[in-house]
């Protein structure tokens, strides 16, 4: 078995969070457990991005414009996603790739639900040291560690107690781009396996950018050559969807889509003015029901 290491784009997400807490979309957004994740290095950048101080040196500049860019993505994407949670409201809600996510413990209205968390074991043990003895706020709180390489994600699901007879929630938040256009078929089948009718699948995907893909070299390049640690290095771009694709895979198997929006235009609707409007352009949030 070849030993996988934690991610390193979770800690990106988390410290792009824990930016945001308290400094955009108030009221709409808050995360305050980021912060408390994130090892005393991780949280350099994040204070001084949210005091905003830019740092001398390239690398630590390109490190701030990166957590800034990160944190408004971040506050839109989880306010589209929290949003789809309350309003589902199933017994069930399993994350798929839950890196940092601090749902379980953020969110009162998982009072009544069975949340189950699926990751990579290397992540989630890295999870579950940074998180202590914290108590979650949901129902219950499954950790479910699958090695996608070699497990399968119904038997493990079925094992750590999920009830495909009764609707669940599922989200798929950051994973899509990693994975190839197969393997994001395949795992669409095995949640529709496990989908009862009242099931919701809320799914975040990139749309095709040869711009972003350049930008996302040309940064590597850039930390490479300043000697700066890169968080995307080891975790390429494998797959984009434009909206009609995607609504067809989901539509094959039973999911009917009833929101699919740009980030960008949620970020304007929560009163946050991106310094790098493109790029919130090109992700997306789609929701779909399985009636």
């Amino acid at each position: 078995m070849i030993e996988r290491k934690a991610s390193r784009t979770a800690v990106l997400v988390c410290q792009g969070r824990a930016v945001a807490d308290g400094r955009l979309a108030v009221g709409r957004f808050a995360d305050p457990l980021a912060a408390d994740l994130l090892h005393a290095d991780e949280r350099e950048p994040v204070e001084r991005v949210r005091a905003g101080e830019r740092p001398a040196g390239f690398g630590p500049r390109m490190e701030f414009e990166l957590l800034s860019g990160t944190a408004e993505l971040m506050a839109a994407r989880t306010v589209a996603i929290d949003d789809g949670v309350r309003d589902s409201a199933t017994a069930q809600l399993v994350l798929l790739g839950a890196g940092l996510d601090a749902r379980a413990w953020r969110m009162p209205e998982l009072a009544a639900t069975a949340v189950f968390e699926v990751d990579q074991p290397a992540s989630q043990q890295d999870k579950r040291a940074r998180l202590g003895d914290r108590t979650p706020l949901a129902k219950s709180l499954t950790f479910v560690p699958v090695d996608f390489a070699e497990d399968s994600l119904a038997a493990r699901l079925a094992e750590s107690g999920h009830d495909p007879g009764v609707p669940t929630t599922w989200i798929w938040e950051g994973v899509v781009p990693y994975l190839t256009p197969d393997q994001v078929a395949a795992t669409t089948a095995l949640v529709a396996a496990a989908s009862t009718p009242g099931s919701r699948f809320i799914i975040t995907y990139p749309v095709p950018s040869p711009r972003n893909a350049l930008g996302r070299k040309a940064l590597g390049l850039l930390l490479r050559g300043a000697r700066h640690p890169n968080p995307l290095a080891n975790e390429p771009f494998r797959s984009s969807w434009t909206p009609p694709v995607l609504e067809s895979l989901l539509a094959a198997h039973g999911f009917e889509v009833t929101t699919d929006i740009d980030l960008l235009t949620i970020a304007r609707d929560l009163d946050i003015t991106p310094g790098r409007p493109r790029f919130l352009s090109t992700g997306r949030i789609a929701i779909a029901d399985r009636p």
